[in-house]
């Protein structure tokens, strides 16, 4: 990370007035496709940081932006985005954390689960209930610095991919952070964090294909090497046409991310794109991955052979970001009229 930052990889995603570049999600989602090709763990990374601040981009307050922002653009600080809890994964509206008034600021109690950047990041937004009696209606955003008393940190996970990106628990007990932390209006951090999820499924879905391509040229390169029944399997009809269909698959992936991302860019706000970019390239993704493995056969199955690290690496990005399911949930309520019974 240390190198990103003195690389100005993170200056990408913040405003000029904040000494950033001021790129936008498509410039962002070029980085981030390219990290991924050498280093899921960094892309990973390098990305929570930018989701961390995206709320504070868009609705922090100008001492809030000019306190934390600048430290982030140069990389001495990370960033992180907390809202997954033990039972609020794709209900996410089923959060327990609370964030209660009190005397100098708000006091939070609760946990936070698979939070990546967990420990290693600085600056966190959280979201809590300001008031449970209302439910996700009463949620709000919350930045919480890691060095706040009553702010402690989980085990780091041990992850079957992405391994030197940190994922962990964060803990919250009667952690006292003051007023001005609030981000954004009270008890509106949902309709201000869906800005920031659907910038997530865009570089969930960039990165994955990134994996992905690796993975293909992996196998590609491996198809013309490997020889079986006298010749090298590249010229075998089965092989060829599995190439191509994961070259054509991988393709069409980009090229949709890319348009959503520039849709995005250009003031539009296409959710069911969005979805359908998400879906489509992680499902692909990992399609792509374990068909470059079959092409290796038992040596990609064996952990001298990068393949594995990359079939692993993409296994997440079905569920991360929001399910699979989820995805199509969201596409449908929105694709396909419900039926009103006469």
């Amino acid at each position: 990370m240390n190198e990103l930052g003195s690389s100005d990889m993170f200056r990408v995603f913040i405003p000029e007035e904040y000494e950033g570049l001021g790129g936008g999600c498509l410039e962002l989602c070029l980085v981030v496709e390219e990290l991924s090709r050498v280093c899921s763990a960094v892309a990973v990374s390098y990305a929570a940081s930018a989701l961390g601040c995206m709320t504070l981009m868009e609705y922090g307050t100008d001492e809030q932006k000019r306190k934390y922002l600048p430290d982030i653009a140069s990389g001495k600080k990370l960033g992180a985005f907390a809202i997954t809890e033990p039972t609020a994964g794709s209900d996410a509206g089923n959060i327990k954390t609370t964030a209660e008034k009190a005397e100098g600021g708000y006091l939070l109690n609760g946990t936070k689960q698979f939070i990546t950047n967990g420990g290693e990041a600085e600056i966190y937004t959280v979201m809590a209930l300001t008031d449970k009696t209302k439910g996700a209606r009463g949620a709000s955003a919350i930045i919480v610095e890691k060095d706040t008393p009553g702010f402690t940190f989980g085990k780091k996970e041990k992850k079957m991919g992405i391994r030197s990106s940190a994922t962990r628990e964060l803990v919250f007990k009667n952690c006292l952070v003051p007023e001005e932390s609030l981000l954004g209006e009270r008890g509106k951090g949902f309709n201000h964090i869906m800005w920031e999820l659907q910038n997530e499924r865009i570089f969930s879905a960039v990165a994955a294909t990134a994996r992905a391509q690796v993975a293909f040229e992996m196998a590609l390169e491996y198809a013309t090497q490997r020889v079986q029944f006298g010749r090298p399997i590249a010229n075998l009809q089965v092989t060829r046409h599995k190439l191509v269909d994961m070259a054509t698959q991988l393709e069409a992936a980009r090229q949709l991310a890319y348009h959503v991302a520039w849709l995005y860019e250009n003031g539009e706000y296409p959710v069911k794109e969005i979805s359908m970019a998400k879906l489509f390239a992680t499902e692909i993704a990992f399609k792509v991955a374990d068909e470059a493995m079959q092409i290796h056969g038992g040596y990609g199955y064996m952990m001298d052979f990068p393949i594995q690290q990359y079939w692993r690496d993409i296994r997440v990005s079905r569920f991360m970001a929001g399910t699979s399911e989820i995805q199509k949930e969201i596409i449908a309520g929105i694709l396909v009229p419900k039926v009103k019974k006469e």
